[in-house]
Protein backbone atom coordinates (compact mmCIF):
# COMPACT_ATOMS: atom_id res chain seq x y z
CA UNK A 1 0.00 0.00 0.00
CA UNK A 2 2.80 2.50 0.87
CA UNK A 3 4.16 1.56 -2.31
CA UNK A 4 1.12 2.31 -4.57
CA UNK A 5 1.09 5.62 -2.59
CA UNK A 6 4.34 6.53 -3.18
CA UNK A 7 5.54 7.02 0.21
CA UNK A 8 8.04 5.30 2.87
CA UNK A 9 6.46 2.50 4.85
CA UNK A 10 7.18 4.39 8.16
CA UNK A 11 5.16 7.76 6.76
CA UNK A 12 2.47 5.69 5.21
CA UNK A 13 1.75 4.09 8.26
CA UNK A 14 1.80 6.87 10.19
CA UNK A 15 -0.70 9.10 8.12
CA UNK A 16 -3.08 5.92 7.40
CA UNK A 17 -3.03 5.49 11.56
CA UNK A 18 -4.14 9.25 11.98
CA UNK A 19 -6.85 9.06 9.71
CA UNK A 20 -7.83 5.51 9.88
CA UNK A 21 -7.53 4.74 13.76
CA UNK A 22 -5.41 1.59 13.15
CA UNK A 23 -2.69 0.53 11.22
CA UNK A 24 -3.03 -0.62 8.23
CA UNK A 25 -2.14 -4.68 8.34
CA UNK A 26 -5.22 -4.60 11.27
CA UNK A 27 -7.70 -2.55 9.35
CA UNK A 28 -7.12 -5.11 6.17
CA UNK A 29 -7.40 -7.86 8.15
CA UNK A 30 -10.73 -6.80 10.06
CA UNK A 31 -12.19 -5.76 6.28
CA UNK A 32 -11.57 -9.38 5.23
CA UNK A 33 -13.17 -10.37 8.37
CA UNK A 34 -15.95 -8.45 7.79
CA UNK A 35 -16.52 -9.76 4.00
CA UNK A 36 -16.04 -13.46 5.55
CA UNK A 37 -18.65 -12.92 7.81
CA UNK A 38 -20.86 -11.64 5.54
CA UNK A 39 -20.43 -14.69 3.12
CA UNK A 40 -20.71 -16.50 6.25
CA UNK A 41 -24.02 -15.10 6.52
CA UNK A 42 -25.33 -15.10 3.42
CA UNK A 43 -24.07 -17.79 1.48
CA UNK A 44 -23.53 -21.58 1.42
CA UNK A 45 -20.17 -21.07 -0.06
CA UNK A 46 -17.69 -23.55 2.12
CA UNK A 47 -15.00 -22.15 4.49
CA UNK A 48 -11.83 -22.78 2.22
CA UNK A 49 -13.85 -21.02 -0.65
CA UNK A 50 -14.68 -17.81 1.69
CA UNK A 51 -11.44 -18.02 2.68
CA UNK A 52 -9.69 -17.92 -0.69
CA UNK A 53 -12.42 -15.00 -1.65
CA UNK A 54 -11.89 -13.28 1.57
CA UNK A 55 -7.79 -13.28 0.91
CA UNK A 56 -6.49 -15.51 3.36
CA UNK A 57 -3.99 -18.23 2.24
CA UNK A 58 -6.32 -20.66 3.60
CA UNK A 59 -8.90 -22.08 5.35
CA UNK A 60 -6.48 -22.63 8.65
CA UNK A 61 -5.63 -18.83 8.44
CA UNK A 62 -9.11 -17.62 8.23
CA UNK A 63 -10.07 -20.05 11.37
CA UNK A 64 -7.15 -18.68 13.32
CA UNK A 65 -8.08 -15.16 12.72
CA UNK A 66 -11.38 -15.79 13.79
CA UNK A 67 -11.48 -17.54 17.07
CA UNK A 68 -8.98 -14.97 17.69
CA UNK A 69 -11.15 -12.04 17.22
CA UNK A 70 -14.59 -13.13 17.25
CA UNK A 71 -14.14 -16.44 19.78
CA UNK A 72 -15.87 -18.80 17.49
CA UNK A 73 -14.96 -21.09 14.60
CA UNK A 74 -16.64 -19.70 11.08
CA UNK A 75 -18.91 -23.08 11.32
CA UNK A 76 -20.36 -22.11 14.74
CA UNK A 77 -20.65 -18.60 13.48
CA UNK A 78 -22.13 -19.42 10.43
CA UNK A 79 -25.34 -21.40 12.95
CA UNK A 80 -25.75 -18.65 15.32
CA UNK A 81 -25.60 -15.69 12.55
CA UNK A 82 -27.41 -17.81 9.48
CA UNK A 83 -31.07 -16.81 8.78
CA UNK A 84 -33.11 -20.07 8.99
CA UNK A 85 -34.36 -21.24 5.84
CA UNK A 86 -37.99 -20.59 5.08
CA UNK A 87 -40.31 -23.56 5.85
CA UNK A 88 -41.60 -25.26 3.14
CA UNK A 89 -45.06 -25.63 2.84
CA UNK A 90 -46.41 -28.48 0.36
CA UNK A 91 -49.90 -27.81 -1.44
CA UNK A 92 -52.59 -29.48 0.37
CA UNK A 93 -53.87 -31.77 -1.90
CA UNK A 94 -57.77 -32.95 -2.08
CA UNK A 95 -58.37 -36.74 -1.00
Amino acid sequence: MARHAHMSERTFTRRFRAEVGTSPLQWLLQSRLTQARRLLESSDLTVARIATACGFGDPVALRKHFHTHLGLSPLTYRRAHCAPEPARTEPLQAP
